[in-house]
C-alpha cells in the first residue's frame, strides 16, 4: 500500500522518507538534498566527501541543527570548534557563525533542519 501524501506549498510529498534515498555526491562541493520544506520548517541532507567543506557562515534570523548519520565531522559553532560523530546533534543559534568540515576517511552524512525558514 502506498504511503499517504498531502500538499505542501503545491507540493504532493509523503511524509515518511529514508535518508538512504537521498544521499549523494559532489566532486567539487557538498551535496545538498531538500527533504521536506514547509512554511516554517526545512530539513535537508548535506553530504560530505572527505576533504569537503561547508565554509563558515550564518543565518541571520534562523537556526539551524545538523544531526550526525554517519561519519565524522568538525563543527564550528562561534569560538567553538568541537568532533561530532553519528549519532551527534550541533546547533548554531540565528546569527551564530557556523560550519564543518570532513576530516575523515568516510563520507559524513548530515540531516540539517533550518527554522523558520524563509528560502535562500
Amino acid at each position: 500500500m502506498a504511503a499517504p501524501v498531502r500538499r505542501y506549498s503545491s507540493t504532493t510529498v509523503s511524509n515518511f522518507s529514508h535518508y538512504s534515498d537521498h544521499v549523494g555526491a559532489s566532486a567539487d562541493k557538498p551535496f545538498k538534498s531538500t527533504l521536506w520544506r514547509g512554511d516554517r520548517l526545512m530539513l535537508g541532507l548535506n553530504c560530505l566527501a572527505p576533504g569537503q567543506e561547508q565554509k563558515l557562515h550564518d543565518h541571520a534570523d534562523q537556526d539551524k541543527f545538523y544531526f550526525v548519520i554517519e561519519g565524522t565531522g568538525e563543527f564550528v559553532v562561534g569560538d567553538e570548534r568541537r568532533a561530532a560523530g553519528a549519532g551527534g546533534v550541533v546547533w548554531a543559534p540565528a546569527g551564530v557563525p557556523h560550519g564543518v568540515v570532513n576530516r575523515g576517511t568516510d563520507r559524513l552524512v548530515l540531516l540539517i533542519g533550518i527554522a523558520p525558514f524563509r528560502g535562500h
